[in-house]
């Protein structure tokens, strides 16, 4: 077991002990919290990284005192900032690590997304998902979890047809020709972006080949309102909460945005590309 998991299951054995002497059950606890069940289980069984949201409603609930409450938090936030390594975390299973960005993403009312080798997961079909996360089973070995994964990166997409929240994703055109799954998958997937970029409150933009990029795509980032920026390397997982590091990644993102091709234009292109694969396309 690695020290975050570690962390992570000790956090959850004390979120059990408040609840088990506060004499509630699950159920009990996660109505008053306005939760679904599963997730004070998943929060106890460390199947789930407790925030400290979560963590203070939690010690609430529970009537925890002040110190221990501050306790609880300080567990939280080390676990949220650590920045530990993605093979070590995907050995607690590529379904836990779904929960815990889904989890995140509630809290989220502007996203802001560049990625610049993958579909974001909130815009992928279930078989590029699928072909995704077999993917990365064999690079970090992670548990076999792909059909579970697939079902929560589905569920997650619900949040795209809410409202109240704001959506910008920009890719570089490259992204779209990626082959990380076979041909009809891709064709499939291409046709989904389509879809998903006339939603009112989404905005998808394409930068062309044609355009001159303003700094390298080194890597993906996810900014979250205006607090929080996950950086994914190939090895870390970061989380940047530094008001400058936040800052830094809102300017790297609005130089992709100003060179990205939005809306018509930017469908235009995706029309393109699809065109293309259903020429290569055998059926």
């Amino acid at each position: 077991m690695t020290s975050f998991q570690q962390a992570r299951v000790e956090l959850g054995g004390q979120l059990r002990q408040l609840r088990e002497a506060a004499r509630l059950t699950g159920k009990e606890l996660a109505e008053r919290l306005r939760w679904q069940p599963s997730k004070v289980s998943r929060l106890e069984n460390a199947r789930q990284t407790a925030t400290e949201d979560d963590v203070v409603v939690w010690a609430q609930a529970v009537r925890a005192s002040p110190e221990v409450t501050d306790e609880l938090i300080t567990q939280a936030i080390a676990l949220l900032e650590r920045h530990d390594g993605w093979k070590q975390r995907h050995r607690s299973g590529l379904a836990a690590l779904q929960e815990d960005v889904r989890d995140l993403e509630a809290r989220t009312k502007l996203f802001r997304v560049f990625e610049p080798g993958i579909l974001a997961g909130l815009l992928q079909t279930a078989e590029y998902a699928r072909h995704v996360f077999r993917k990365v089973r064999r690079l970090y070995s992670a548990a076999d979890q792909i059909d579970a994964a697939v079902r929560v990166r589905m569920q997650r997409q619900e949040i795209l047809y809410d409202r109240t929240r704001v959506f910008r994703f920009v890719v570089p055109e490259a992204v779209l020709h990626t082959r990380l799954a076979p041909q009809d998958v891709m064709l499939g997937q291409v046709d989904r972006l389509l879809a998903v970029s006339t939603l009112p409150n989404v905005e998808f933009g394409v930068i062309p080949f044609t355009e001159e990029l303003p700094s390298a795509p080194v890597n993906g980032f996810w900014i979250y309102n205006e607090a929080m920026v996950g950086v994914a390397t190939m090895t870390k997982d970061l989380v940047l909460r530094d008001p400058d590091d936040v800052a830094f990644y809102v300017r790297a993102f609005d130089d992709y945005a100003k060179v990205a091709k939005f809306g018509e234009a930017g469908r235009d292109i995706i029309i393109r590309i699809l065109n293309e694969y259903r020429k290569q396309s055998p059926h």
